[in-house]
């Protein structure tokens, strides 16, 4: 009977669909595995596929190719360790989301996910069947039992491994991130650990997948749930874990414990990984837009940078009359001290060639929003227009406070391929700035100390689409604004509770009316970074015509 166990933890980043890419990435941990002496590699939950693979799985062709694609890894990985991998599964005319254990040049065993999440992100009910409870797998006389990700949050799974054999449990995960979401995931893996009086290794996978980061921090408890090995949030990479038979039974052999980033450096993160990786994953190089002066454009132009490199961003200023010398000077400022391609491109001659277009029709008309939009939608055309002209994806920047009210012009600065703000309400887009004048990581390719000017964040907020605009003059001041759009929207509170926190019935209702007539605007809105677990793309899914009002309050 052995008494040492070494796995290789490979924390990496898959990409969705590239079945030959997130091979080669396996076999390329199976071989630093086999050069570590390793008895099993392991790899995260739907690796072979990539995750959140969404309705594609389903696609007969894709998890065929999959399946054929373990199969091929396995024949790969015969002599050497075991190489567990989650990949689809289909038999007896269902589907099934599975952990697949390599060895000996065959598929010698598998795991079915018995508990399927359906809330948030995920559709596995609509997507998966349930697999039954399962026994433990063997790797030589060592047994051991995989619950797959959901599983691990469920006592029954590994109760009924404990019960059946399993020596250790190995919980493979495609966990995403959300702000403290590491917290919950320790609190879980510590309840599974106390209750089974078994290590608990818990395997997560990095990178960005659309609006999702995966944040790995994969982590080891021993029995009773001391930590026992802690791997860093974010990076890749494969890490030896020793496990030791002891009188009373497998235990982990301390290891490396990573520094976790507190909440603000979390959030800066993982809006530059999930701009780098969705550029990256799907052909962009490189990217532009619109630089206001503003707070907003001023932190999306450092994300960028961070992101990708000076040298791929492109920051445009398009000014008209109502563009301030201040915005001028404080967007011309953050250009320099980010060190980007800056164009300035004012929109008069084309604001006017529209407007005399339109004269005949608006005869007789007052001034309103409409003229107001036009410049935005101008702004929109022309920036497409470059976009177009120099393969650069588009960012847009608004935040979660413009997103939750529609306080953004439709086919104007909503315009892009993809909004790194998108859940960073506007009051915590004013701290992320000072965060990231007063801090640099090694990870962050733009240049070290003050990149955004202290004015562009301290002064008033204002779209300058017309003469004094300030955003005050349309909405509640941005900290009455978003303590109500978290009681309603990331809390799904009522008006009661906004009027129990302190806040005014009718300023209350103002703004439960802008976030529901606003639901077409975020119906065709660019996707971008998941930093909550209400973030508006896949965990908040309203109808679009919807003349529900909250009656309480």
């Amino acid at each position: 009977m052995a008494d040492h166990f070494r796995i290789s933890l490979a924390q990496l980043n898959p990409t969705v669909g590239d079945l030959e890419g997130n091979a080669a990435k396996a076999r390329h941990a199976w071989e630093e595995g086999r050069a570590a002496k390793a008895d099993l590699v392991a790899l995260p939950e739907m690796f072979l596929t990539g995750y959140n693979t969404q309705d594609l799985v389903t696609k007969p062709v894709f998890h065929q190719a999959a399946m054929a694609k373990a199969a091929d890894l396995a024949r790969d990985c015969a002599e050497g360790p075991a190489l567990a991998i989650g990949c689809p599964w289909a038999e007896g005319g269902k589907l099934y989301n599975a952990y697949l254990i390599l060895k000996g040049g065959k598929i010698a065993s598998r795991c079915l996910k018995h508990h399927l999440p359906n809330e948030t992100v995920f559709d596995e009910v609509r997507i998966f069947d349930a697999g039954p409870l399962g026994g433990p797998y063997a790797v030589g006389d060592t047994r051991i039992g995989s619950p797959i990700c959901e599983d691990g949050w469920h006592e029954d799974v590994a109760e009924t491994l404990e019960e059946t054999g399993a020596e250790f449990l190995l919980i493979p995960n495609g966990s995403p991130y959300f702000r403290n979401k590491m917290e919950v995931r320790q609190n879980h893996m510590v309840a599974r650990a106390v209750e089974t009086g078994l290590p608990v290794i818990y395997l997560n996978m990095v990178g960005g997948q659309d609006d999702q980061v995966f944040d790995g921090g994969s982590f080891v408890l021993n029995p009773g749930g001391a930590l026992a090995l802690q791997m860093p949030v974010f990076d890749e990479c494969i890490t030896q874990l020793d496990l030791e038979r002891t009188p009373e039974g497998w235990r982990a052999v301390e290891g490396a414990k990573a520094h976790l980033p507190d909440e603000w450096e979390q959030d800066y993160r993982v809006m530059v990984e999930a701009l780098r990786d969705y550029l990256g994953k799907s052909g962009f190089k490189k990217v532009l837009l619109g630089l206001s002066g503003g707070v907003d454009s001023a932190i999306v132009a450092a994300i960028a940078v961070d992101a990708i490199g000076a040298e791929n961003v492109r920051c445009v200023m398009l000014p008209s009359e109502y563009t301030s010398s201040e915005s001028l000077e404080d967007a011309e400022a953050v250009a320099k001290a980010l060190g980007v391609h800056y164009d300035y491109v004012p929109i008069s001659e084309g604001r006017a060639a529209i407007t005399n277009t339109l004269a005949p029709l608006f005869a007789g008309r007052d001034a309103d929003i409409t003229e107001e939009n036009i410049q935005s939608r101008l702004r929109g055309l022309l920036l497409m227009a470059m976009s177009n002209k120099f393969g650069e994806m588009l960012l847009t920047t608004g935040n979660k406070s413009e997103v939750a009210v529609g306080y953004a012009t439709i086919y104007g600065d909503m315009n892009g391929g993809y909004n790194p703000i998108k859940d960073l309400y506007k009051t915590r887009v004013f701290e992320t700035c000072r965060w990231r004048n007063a801090n640099h990581r090694p990870w962050m390719m733009g240049p070290v100390g003050e990149v955004i000017r202290p004015n562009v964040i301290d002064k008033p907020p204002s779209a300058e689409l017309r003469e004094d605009q300030k955003d005050s003059d349309s909405l509640p001041d941005y900290p009455e604004l978003d303590a109500i759009l978290e009681i309603l929207v990331d809390r799904e509170g009522s008006i009661a509770d906004c009027v129990a926190a302190g806040f005014d019935r009718e300023v209350a209702k103002r703004v439960e009316h802008l976030l529901y007539i606003s639901e077409y605007k975020r119906f065709q809105s660019a996707p971008g970074a998941r930093l909550t677990p209400r973030a508006f793309w896949l965990d908040r899914r309203y109808p679009i015509v919807n003349r529900f009002r909250d009656p309480t309050g």
